[in-house]
């Protein structure tokens, strides 16, 4: 946890700082506003402590129009409640009364540092995805998580980080699809003042944000194929160069992607990299889409039900026996996404000692259809079918093959039974994938690992 501390406030801020010290933080101060920003330009942080007497909407104007995203708590000593609206007003998201109080510092941090999207899983099919996610992340090899939208990709990531030999360092997130592509450069490799209009200062980008800790490319699939070749470099030399900078920089970081398209497909298109591609995905972990994981279904919606109750001060209620089969049977296009959505405006529904499948409703409103038992057959099947559409018969025949070899644990005798053809005719195929460049399970170990070997 990297905390900035803007001001003096009589030595309160000191202390408070000396309190986030004993807590684990990293803290650096700053007497005025000029001072923090040139300190956030140039090392980033998790948290800005702010004396509410400096000016702070100047402040956060300036991260605004900068595009630093950095949360901002205003300090001021006593309980002047009009100074505390005011620092409100001006964009801080909280007020802290001095002297502080240890407890309440102590609050602050862990809300920050806490990652509100909790990893809850209990299905087997996301079991195996978790095993190998904890298998790897000890290592420094890079990571493509791949998965539908909503699935929970960079919950993923962030488990990969804690349980990384970095978890103490940085964690660092860009969704490339979020940020326009003349930006995206200076957003992630930096840039010297002047380089471009609005350049006013030097500002370091989230590769020298995460340096000692795990950079998060989301979305990498929407990153410009021109960018990408910059990108490539920085993940091979480990050096970047900022915008307008005439030196590399060198920068440790371990990198995670994740991406809701098949990028292999996007290579054969020309729009992504075959070689960043490689790079990228020395291991991957694919998340099954949630109708694929029935079990996490009921484990989720208890977990939003009780996350969302008691974020609006209500008492945590359970499903009804009608909610929980409405949940289940409902197909969630949108994942994760979706279900904690629908279970977030089910507790503000809901009425009575537990949440009825009334509450259970679309975001528009109406109330959420049963499918019958064909109906589902066909949804599953279409699901199904939208996966082959756009891809050749032979990466379909490929993509089965290789999956049955790594359920089968590199068993070759087992997936010849399973796939209905002969030792000989598996030995010949895996051959070609082999002289083609793409990793074979051996015995006893996944596909996964393989690569990752």
């Amino acid at each position: 946890m990297r905390l900035l501390i803007i001001g003096r406030l009589n030595g309160e801020l000191v202390t408070a700082s000396r309190i986030a010290m004993n807590r684990g933080a990293a803290v650096t101060q700053a007497d005025g506003i000029e001072q923090g920003l040139n300190a956030l330009r140039a090392k980033g942080a998790d948290l800005v402590m702010v004396d509410v007497s400096l000016p702070i909407r100047v402040l956060v104007t300036a991260l605004a129009d900068e595009r630093i995203r950095t949360p901002v708590v205003a300090c001021g000593t006593g309980t002047d409640a009009k100074a505390a609206v005011a620092a409100i007003q001006a964009g801080a998201k909280e007020y802290i009364p001095l002297p502080p109080d240890p407890e309440l510092i102590a609050a602050v941090l862990e809300a920050v540092t806490a990652d509100a999207r909790s990893f809850v899983w209990r299905d087997p099919a996301m079991e195996r995805v978790v095993k190998l996610a904890e298998q790897v992340a000890r290592s420094d090899a890079s990571v493509l998580i791949t998965g539908e939208s909503g699935t929970g990709k960079e919950v993923l990531a962030r488990h990969v980080h804690a349980r990384s030999n970095r978890a103490q360092k940085p964690f660092v997130s860009v969704n490339c699809a979020a940020i326009p592509d003349a930006l995206l450069e200076s957003e992630l490799f930096g840039h010297e003042k002047g380089a471009f209009t609005g350049a006013v200062a030097r500002r370091i980008g989230r590769f020298e944000e995460a340096n000692g800790g795990t950079l998060l490319l989301d979305e990498i699939s929407e990153m410009d194929v021109r960018l990408q070749a910059k990108l490539l470099r920085a993940l091979q030399e480990r050096v970047i160069d900022r915008v307008g900078g005439t030196q590399p920089v060198k920068v440790d970081i371990r990198v995670l992607a994740t991406s809701n398209r098949n990028l292999a497909e996007e290579a054969r298109k020309g729009t992504f990299r075959e070689d960043l591609l490689y790079r990228l995905n020395v291991v991957n972990l694919r998340l099954p889409p949630l109708r694929d994981r029935p079990s996490d279904i009921l484990e989720l919606a208890g977990h939003f039900a009780r996350k969302y109750a008691e974020a609006n001060g209500i008492p945590a209620r359970p499903l009804s026996a009608e909610a929980r089969r409405l949940v289940v049977q409902n197909p969630w296009p949108g994942n994760v996404r979706e279900l904690e959505n629908t279970l977030h405006r089910a507790v503000l529904l809901a009425s009575g000692p537990e949440i009825d499948a009334d509450a259970i409703r679309s975001p528009e409103g109406d109330a959420l259809a049963v499918a019958s038992p064909a109906a589902r057959a066909v949804q599953a099947a279409e699901a199904v079918t939208r996966g082959f559409v756009g891809r050749s018969l032979a990466e379909v025949e490929r993509d089965l093959i290789l999956d049955t070899l790594d359920h089968c644990l590199g068993n070759r005798t087992h997936a010849a039974k399973i796939l209905g053809i002969s030792i000989r005719t598996l030995r010949n195929k895996l051959n070609e994938y082999t002289d083609a460049g793409i990793p074979v399970a051996e015995p006893g170990h996944t596909r996964a690992l393989a690569a990752y070997g």
